[in-house]
């Protein structure tokens, strides 16, 4: 190409200099994260993000959620209202700057909010951007106010509406379809975790959710109310409702330290997890950081000092690490910070360091108080702590086993791992596969070059009841680990994952489309949660979804996926047709499984997601756990739905 043609293709015109609200549109995953699923649920919690400021600020008590029969969403607090004055810079009322301008609103001013929450910071002004419509009304001063929005831009000047007794601020917004592709439909559970999350963080609220589209039983709206008195106490009581406590009350503080707002609450369960969550002004921090490293501090040296003290680990013969204080533990830790610096890959890891001094010393009290006031709670504690050291340590030896378990087999990989002949990861992918005879079918079906086959024989051990030394002699989980390439332990963490060596980039379950195949899938994903949570977190793990009819006439074949596909199919192809109902992958042909489930041009995987870290630990340690009632109610609840969105 001439140089005078690269300079027309490559010219001043060519650069988009997008501003604002036109920038969201063109690029909403920067802002939301992305248009999917997770997207669209996190326009309703940057709306709600503002009521809790209002909250958190001392000016708003009440916030109620409603998703509308179209699908739109309303917010509305009894908060101060946005202001509706003019605002001397944009020379508009105060209201449109916020609901028009990226970056604009109270949350910036120190004076207005000392702390916000929200993760990408950029409000409703962003919501605004990424709906059809959206109608803002303002109840300040005895007055309401109004003003309407399409796709961000508004409709008319702020415009008084009539008098009121009412404050407060109500948005209602629809999602813009031409954004939200794949659905503009809200899932009422995804929404409730969420209230309910934000209602135990910051206690005294009511937050209330409705759904206008169902009904219950008496004809009313579906619809909860979500308060608490006791913020994270109750919060620790509510996700260990499935766990066995060993100590007799929840350990919690609140208060301040250093001029940052530290609470704590945890308790000590009989099971072998630790479930640890942390959140920074509202915002999860699966990824950790400085106050979870503060937490560990802090609970560690106040720990040993006590079971030093004790004489009880005299007859011990190896040190006690970290890990071991940690292990059948749920803690919840909640700071407010300022001017919070995140970092990691998704930005949920909190960087300040003047945080992990703050929380160690609030909980190095904490616990100190605890353990004096409570000695027999203090020798439990302590029990459960030497038993973790001893298991750990059988635990490594198991993790060792792992290791060198590979010399026996050809490439050091498990003699049933049918593998592929590329060798890049990002090209590759295994499917695990439920028992021999469908894994022969799908080793059959498969394309070798980029498809690798594990079949896993019967159910693998369930690793919510299993001490971690069990979870490491199965021979099951052993293959897996050894398949996938990934170890786990290091010096430093006994329970980091290394997926430096992770031999295939998806990682497929693939399981009979019945309630057997739903308990295998259940306990893999399991088992995934709890020791190699990094793999679904960062978007690895799929669940593949075989066909449950195959309807034939004459010649003509046709899959189909529900009992709904089943009778559409059926009504088109005009009845006489003969209907197979799949028991299992084993029934099908090699081409079939290929064809409907293998195939990457025609196959639906689901991808499995982490959208609330709270909620999953909740639902696996109920279905997986020893309590039989809560895990009855939850599958007569959601039995209709066919699988678990985790």
């Amino acid at each position: 190409m001439s140089e005078e043609a690269n300079k027309k293709q490559y010219s001043a015109d060519s650069i988009q200099a997008l501003e604002g609200m036109e920038h969201v549109r063109m690029r909403p995953s920067m802002y939301i994260g992305d248009v999917g699923v997770r997207g669209l649920h996190h326009l309703v919690y940057e709306v709600v993000d503002n009521s809790i400021d209002e909250a958190m600020a001392g000016h708003c008590d009440s916030i109620k959620v409603i998703i509308n029969e179209n699908n739109s969403i309303s917010v509305k607090d009894n908060g101060r209202g946005i202001p509706v004055d003019l605002h001397k810079k944009e020379g508009v009322s105060a209201l449109e700057v916020v609901m028009t301008k990226i970056g604009a609103g109270g949350k910036f001013d120190k004076d207005s909010y000392k702390v916000s929450g929200g993760l990408h910071g950029v409000g409703v002004s962003c919501v605004n951007a990424l709906s059809t419509h959206l109608k803002a009304t303002v109840y300040r001063d005895g007055k309401i106010w109004e003003q309407e929005y399409e796709k961000g831009k508004a409709m008319y000047p702020v415009k008084g509406i009539g008098d009121t007794d009412d404050r407060g601020t109500a948005v209602t917004f629809l999602p813009d379809p031409s954004i939200f592709q794949t659905t503009t439909e809200y899932n009422y559970d995804t929404l409730a975790s969420r209230m309910r999350e934000l209602a135990y963080l910051n206690k005294g609220i009511k937050i209330s959710l409705t759904d206008k589209r169902q009904k219950d039983e008496k004809g009313d709206f579906v619809s909860e109310t979500f308060h608490s008195e006791e913020g994270l106490k109750e919060f620790v009581r509510f996700l260990d409702g499935n766990r066995q406590p060993i100590i007799g009350e929840v350990i919690s503080m609140e208060g301040e330290k250093n001029d940052i707002p530290v609470e704590v609450a945890m308790i000590y369960n009989d099971s072998y997890a630790e479930n640890l969550h942390s959140y920074v002004n509202n915002i999860n921090t699966h990824e950790g950081g400085t106050h979870l490293a503060g937490f560990r501090r802090g609970l560690t040296s106040s720990l040993k000092k006590y079971a030093d003290a004790s004489g009880m680990l005299d007859k011990l013969k190896f040190e006690i690490a970290g890990d071991d204080f940690r292990e059948g533990l749920t803690a919840i830790i909640s700071v407010k910070v300022a001017e919070p610096q995140f970092e990691g890959q998704t930005k949920t890891k909190l960087g300040n360091r003047e945080v992990t001094s703050a929380v160690s010393q609030a909980v190095s009290e904490m616990v100190e108080i605890y353990l004096e006031e409570h000695p027999d709670d203090a020798k439990t504690i302590v029990q459960k702590v030497i038993l973790a050291a001893q298991a750990r340590h059988a635990a490594k030896k198991a993790r060792e086993m792992v290791q060198r378990k590979t010399v026996m087999s050809i490439g050091g990989l498990p003699g049933k791992l049918a593998d592929c002949s590329e060798t890049d990861p990002e090209a590759c992918e295994v499917f695990l596969v439920e028992g021999d005879s469908a894994g022969g079918t799908a080793k059959m079906g498969r394309d070798r070059n980029f498809q690798a086959i594990l079949p896993l024989r019967g159910k693998i051990l369930n690793v919510e009841k299993a001490m971690q030394h069990k979870v490491f002699e199965n021979e099951e989980i052993k293959n897996i680990f050894t398949a996938l390439g990934v170890t786990i332990g290091t010096e430093e963490d006994s329970k980091a994952l290394n997926l430096s060596k992770l031999r295939y980039k998806k990682i497929v379950i693939m399981c009979d489309a019945d309630v057997d195949g739903s308990h295998i899938a259940t306990l893999i994903l399991t088992f995934f949660f709890r020791y190699m949570r990094e793999l679904v977190e960062g978007g690895h793990v799929y669940i593949a979804t075989p066909p449950l009819y195959l309807l034939k006439k004459g010649k003509k074949m046709r899959y189909a996926w529900s009992e709904k596909e089943r009778d559409e199919y059926n009504a088109q192809m005009g009845g006489s047709v003969s209907v197979q109902r799949y028991k299992g992958l084993g029934e099908m042909n090699a081409e079939q499984l290929w064809d409907t489930t293998m195939n990457p041009e025609f196959r639906t995987l689901r991808q499995v997601t982490i959208d609330n870290g709270t909620e999953a630990d909740r639902i696996f340690s109920m279905l997986m756990g020893d309590e039989v009632p809560p895990r009855r109610e939850f599958i007569e609840k959601n039995a209709v739905y066919a699988n678990i969105d985790v």
